[in-house]
Order: C-alpha cells, then structure tokens, then sequence
C-alpha cells in the first residue's frame, strides 16, 4: 500500500460517493448500526473495512514492507533498543519441539527453527513534553536510564503486537505501548517477533519464549536486570494476543511434562518447572487460525476485518518473492496441518489448569467466540479470569477509537489489569484480590451488565473440535482457496 499524498488521493477519492451515502444513512438512521455507533464510528469502520477487504489485493511482500516504516520517535514516550543475543545453548529450542510434539494429535508438518537474536524495545512513558518533541541524540543505554527514571511501578509488560503474523512490529506499537507504560506506572519490553511468511510456526513463538527467558534471566552487560516473574505480564493484541496465550501455554507444557529438571540458558542451569508471569492480558487476542466459531458470520457488521467469503469469491495475494512459499503451504502462519495445535491455535487447548490470572478484551467482534471458548474453559478449570466485552465495538477498537467512552474504558482496564496484578513484592503475585469477573458493556453509554465467565462458551468443547476439525479439512481439500481470509490491502 503506496501512503505517498498522490497514491492517498487516488484511494480515498474513489471512496467520496461511499462516505457521503454513509454518512446520510447514518444521519437519517437507516444504517443497522445508527443506533449503536457515531457517525465518526461509523465512518471510520466502514471505511478501514473497505480499505481491508480489497478484491485486488497488494501483493504480500509490499504489504508487510508498507506496514514495517518506522514513524520515528517523539513526544511522551522513551524508546530504548535493544538486541538479546542467541544463547550459545539449544535448550530453549528443544523443549519447544517437545512441547510442540506431545501436544500435537495426528500429523503436524513444521520446520525446527534456528534461534536467532531477538530484536525489542524498551517503552516508557516521558512526561511533561510536546508531542512534537524529538527523541534526544543519547547512546541506547542512557534512553534506558531515562525511561527507568519516570518507572515508577515494578510492572513490566512483555509486549507482542498484532499484525495477523505477517505485518507491523514495535515501532508500529510505540503508542499503545507508551500509552500502558503511563497508566502502569511501569515499562514495556515489545518484542521485534520472525514474521510469517518467511519465518512460519514456530518461530515467532520461539523468539517470545525466549524474550521472557531474557527478562527473568540477562546475562551480564543487559540494560536490565533480572524482572521477577511476578513483575511480569504478558500482552498483546490481535495476532499478538495468539502469541501471549501460545506463549501461557508453552510454559504450562514444559512444567507438567515432568521430563526436565532443568534447562541451560545463556550459561546458566535453569530449574524446572518455570515460573510463571503474573498475568496475561489479550486485546481481542486471535485464539483460532481456522476462523471457524459463528461470530465470524455472525459479528460482521460492527467488525472491519474482511467476513469469510466463498470459494468463488476469495481473492488470492498476488505471487511475489515472499508468496506462495517454497515448498506451497497453504497458510500464511504455518502448514494446515498444524491449523488445531494448540500452540498456533489457542483454542484448541484443554487444559489451562494452573495458568496465571488471564484478562480478555473484546467488542462484539468477529473473534469473540473464540474467545469466550478460551476464557470459559479456563473459568472451569480454576483460573482467575477477567472478561470484558463491548457492544457493537470491532477487532482492538481501544487502541482505535480513544474518542469514545468504550474507547477510553476498554484500553484504561486493560492496563488496570496489568498494574494490579503486577504489584507483587516478596516473591508473592498482586492482585489476590481479583476474582473471575464478567461484565457486558452497552453500546455508547457503557452501561454494565455482570455475565458468568464459565458460561460464556457459545459451543461445547467437542463442537470446537469438530469445527475446527472440519475447517481445517475443507482447507486442506482446496475448497477455501488458498491462505486464510486476511486483510488484503
């Protein structure tokens, strides 16, 4: 997607006839969602969903380039780079691929990564400057002192952003990221994750791994030092959201496998079982790589992201350096064999029992079936569950649409959770006052309405299996065209 002021005005004045009939059928209330949304909501929405769905899409390559030019640093934000060097030992490699085997059911295709350095960057929050103020000309390590001197929480966010696996990074995140770093009083560590489709299932899954391990144990010379896992959140939204729960996931594999009493990092013996961080926290988190739960239908229309369409209809990317894969796979994020692991695809878990307190995020989106399957399963289980959802609200529409008073309370709790939980001392987790907490939030007045988390599951685990068995099927038979159903800009 060309964003040069020519190449905008060719897209946007196409559109001048779609945004005036949108804006008088919202203001003679003849549009389905009037009585929900405002007009800039409406706008804004119907406007970004045209943009996503688009029947000739930009091929896969120039798509993620577009999406990966840094927007530069200024105003009320610390940004510190940082580069976490391959570890001289495999360990971390190789209880993944156990993990990845003894989860698995049936044939799963993947490759076993190499480990790689993982880029990041530390985010804070700088106060009491413009927003046009430029990053001072500092060595990495004094932005770091810097933004360590405006923390005042020991909260400290591992950070994955979304981008359907294939797009964006940090710099695409700063403000978001700088946004929970304010209202946390604490830091941000936002991980530069392997992107599909050059680097499919498991890489980006082994570069958040190993960003957690980096956390709780640096080697000498590291900027930080070693963050206490009750410190610890790990967030995300969207795809990122995938990578928090698949990350959960991971470490509870490792520690009731039972098969290690150890593992070697960065020249030290770490004990086993891990510990775990003191919370998740997914933002509309994407828990289902087959797209098969009703309220992808059924959510549509107060979502952007692109409704499934039929075979007839589906658009495939253009062939360019990047895709299709060599050998062909038939998912951008990994092989279709691999579509219900439970390490790509959070739904299809069993078992969360002895997770950390887990915050979910959702509008009335397109994803949210999913996710009240996830947070319902780990309800039952014994998991302390915070669950929140708000009408007639799309995909991460609190880091969208701060104008609005669902806006505001969406992304203000979602930073809560992170706080309270992350204020623990002593080697003892905070937030022992939360409990397992659902609440509806009503479209424009936010008015709330309490629901049980253990109830919220719309299909029972077996009817999840089988959707997603299916789904994957028909994937695999060619009748849902080629990759999955993703923004085509």
């Amino acid at each position: 997607m060309d964003t040069s002021p020519s190449a905008l005005l060719r897209l946007f004045v196409p559109k001048i006839p779609f945004i005036v009939k949108t804006a008088l059928w919202h203001s003679l209330w003849l549009s389905s969602t009037s009585s929900k949304w405002d007009l800039r909501t409406e706008l804004t929405i119907r406007i970004i969903r045209s943009l996503l769905d688009n029947p000739e899409p930009t091929p896969l390559a120039k798509q993620q380039r577009w999406s990966l030019k840094d927007p530069g640093i200024k105003g009320k934000m610390w940004i510190s780079k940082v580069t976490f060097d391959t570890p001289a030992e495999e360990d971390i490699r190789d209880v993944t691929v156990d993990a990845i085997e003894t989860m698995k059911e049936g044939e799963a295709i993947y490759k076993i990564p190499n480990i790689v350095p993982v880029e990041a960057e530390w985010t804070g929050y700088r106060a009491n400057v413009r927003d046009d103020r430029l990053r001072p000309d500092l060595s990495e390590g004094q932005h770091y002192e810097k933004l360590m001197s405006e923390v005042t929480s020991p909260a400290t966010i591992l950070y994955f952003h979304g981008g359907a696996h294939f797009m964006m990074d940090p710099a695409s995140h700063r403000v978001p990221t700088s946004r929970l770093a304010h209202l946390t009083g604490g830091r941000c560590l936002s991980v530069r994750y392997r992107l599909a489709p050059q680097n499919p299932f498991p890489c980006a899954l082994l570069d958040a791994f190993q960003a957690y391990l980096y956390l709780l144990y640096p080697p000498p010379g590291s900027f930080h030092e070693a963050v206490a896992a009750h410190n610890i959140v790990i967030a995300g939204d969207s795809a990122g959201g995938n990578l928090s729960l698949g990350l959960c996931q991971l470490i509870l594999q490792i520690n009731r496998s039972g098969t290690r009493k150890s593992m070697k990092f960065n020249g030290r013996s770490i004990d086993l079982p891990l510990p775990l961080p003191a919370g998740i926290a997914g933002n509309s988190p994407w828990a289902d790589m087959t797209r098969c739960m009703p309220s992808i239908v059924s959510n549509a229309k107060y979502d952007y992201l692109p409704p499934p369409m039929s075979t007839g209809q589906i658009s495939k990317f253009p062939h360019d350096a990047i895709w299709p894969t060599d050998p062909p796979r038939g998912d951008l994020y990994c092989d279709l064999s691999m579509l219900c692991h439970p390490l790509v695809s959070p739904l299809a878990a069993r078992d969360w029992t002895g997770s950390c307190p887990m915050w979910f995020g959702y509008g009335e989106e397109m994803l949210a079936d999913e996710g009240k399957s996830v947070a319902s399963l780990a309800a039952q289980q014994g998991v302390t569950v915070v669950w929140e959802q708000f009408e007639a609200m799309p995909h991460c529409f609190s880091m969208i649409f701060e104008h609005l008073e669902a806006g505001r309370r969406g992304f203000k709790d979602w930073a809560n959770f992170c706080a309270v939980v992350a204020a623990g001392t002593d080697g003892k987790a905070g937030g022992a006052e939360l409990k397992t907490k659902g609440t509806w939030f009503a479209a424009k007045t936010c008015r709330e309405t309490d629901v049980d988390v253990r109830s919220l599951a719309v299909c029972s685990q077996e009817e999840v299996a089988e959707r997603m068995r299916s789904t994957t099927e028909a994937r695999m038979q060619g009748s849902e065209g080629e990759g999955k159903i993703l923004p085509k800009l």
